[in-house]
């Protein structure tokens, strides 16, 4: 049997990032590169209008962002298990269904691990939120089949599905000197899951794991959702977000809502869309801000204010310190300023379910949290503040442990055992 059918390929198709892992036999997992040398890349596309040509990753965000004519698509993966993967949608050379757009990203990464393997290797492990929807098995299902379905169309023949707090637990097992009873929490761009797990040198080499897993729940809840809830408490309201009109009634927030939403963005720029902004200018008392709203729409740059938000988001939980967004594509000279006290007290609501998902995770362990030997962070929405925060005085005393943020799932993918006959 050749190496490469013995090959593992772990590929994490994120909401917001996305890696690809590999297991050759007798070697240690590595992140494949895939762009310019970064072992992690966004999961965005770029219909570029002007070279009738599809990018991806950074070089997607970076053409959106210099202004090239053309559609940018994000947050794929939160459209599965939704009425809106089998919709159509416009770019350069028709109309393409949002499911074929998740085909072609997996091709990318099909095409760079054929690239740096030789060819695609017998087994591939792609990761799962412990739950693609709440509370509907059904609609869940459906999700993992269409990912399965893109899968195969990409060019993957066998592959095995794996919930990612779980994979990111085997990535954390190869650190551990002692065997542990660990939460793992992996907060993404899309979902938060958690996983109790029993993992350390002792347990490494079972074939079979699946009694080391004590508990899964999750909640689709995630960074890109709270990325909106700092946009329609920070930014929105320049555009008209809670704004009174002439008859003493609020303007219709669904715009709003939507041009605060990743994958929604696109769907703000169709013509009656259009129509349908324009005709709130009687819903303002204050004709400015719709025409701010209507340059937004206009100049579409949705995208653009989602990823200054996020990248703000990202700075003042890195710094602990104030942060401008500079909002000249609403107005020339136009800012606001996010604070650590105005973020934590913003996501302070979203947060709750985040932290009771975490805690009735160990629940259904039956073990209480202070029994947890350390809690494994995960997912590069972990990484938030107010979260951490939020996590430590839920479960103190127990440590948390960060571990690789953006290519953990990745890593424990490609060691997730053979499928048990």
């Amino acid at each position: 049997m050749s190496t490469l059918s013995k090959t593992v390929l772990g590929i994490d198709f994120g909401t917001s990032n996305s890696a690809v892992s590999v297991a050759v036999p007798g070697e240690s997992v590595r992140l494949l590169p895939l762009e310019g040398g970064a072992r992690t890349m966004p999961t965005a596309l770029f219909f570029n209008a002007e070279d009738r040509c599809t990018h991806y990753g950074r070089d997607a965000m970076a053409q959106y962002l210099a202004g090239t004519e053309g559609r940018l698509m994000r947050s794929l993966k939160s459209l599965l298990g939704s009425a809106l993967l089998q919709e159509q949608t416009a770019i350069y050379d028709g109309s393409i269904r949002y499911h074929e757009v998740i085909t072609r990203y997996l091709q990318m990464l099909a095409g760079h691990a054929r690239d740096a393997l030789g060819g695609l290797p017998g087994r591939v492990v792609l990761g799962r939120p412990v739950h693609f929807v709440d509370d509907d098995p059904a609609r869940d299902r459906q999700a993992e089949d269409a990912l399965r379905e893109a899968a195969a169309r990409a060019g993957f023949a066998q592959v095995q599905f794996q919930p990612e707090p779980i994979a990111a637990g085997l990535d954390h097992e190869r650190t551990l000197a002692r065997d542990s009873l660990v939460l793992v929490v992996d907060i993404g761009g899309g979902t938060s899951d958690f996983s109790v797990v029993r993992l350390g040198p002792g347990r490494h080499a079972q074939a079979d794991r699946r009694g080391d897993v004590l508990a899964t729940a999750g909640v689709h809840l995630g960074g890109t959702d709270l990325d909106r809830r700092l946009s329609l408490q920070a930014v929105m309201s320049l555009l008209g977000l809670r704004h009174v009109g002439p008859q003493g009634r609020e303007v219709p927030s669904r715009v709003f809502f939507d041009l605060a939403t990743w994958h929604l963005i696109p769907w703000c720029y169709s013509a009656r869309a259009l129509r349908e902004a324009q005709a709130l200018r009687t819903d303002y008392t204050d004709a400015h801000l719709h025409a701010r709203l209507m340059r937004v729409l206009e100049q579409r740059d949705g995208h653009r204010l989602a990823d200054l938000v996020e990248q703000t988001k990202i700075a003042v939980s890195q710094t602990g310190a104030a942060h401008t967004l500079a909002l000249d594509c609403m107005e020339r000279g136009l800012q606001a300023e996010l604070t650590p006290e105005a973020m934590a007290e913003y996501l302070r609501e979203p947060l709750a379910p985040v932290v009771a998902c975490a805690l009735d995770c160990v629940r259904r362990a039956g073990l209480a949290p202070q029994q947890l030997d350390a809690l494994y962070l995960t997912g590069g929405s972990s990484a938030l503040r107010p979260l951490r925060t939020a996590l430590a005085a839920a479960f103190a005393p127990v440590p948390l442990v960060e571990g690789d943020l953006l290519g953990g799932v990745a890593s424990g993918l490609a060691l997730t055992p053979a499928p048990v006959a």
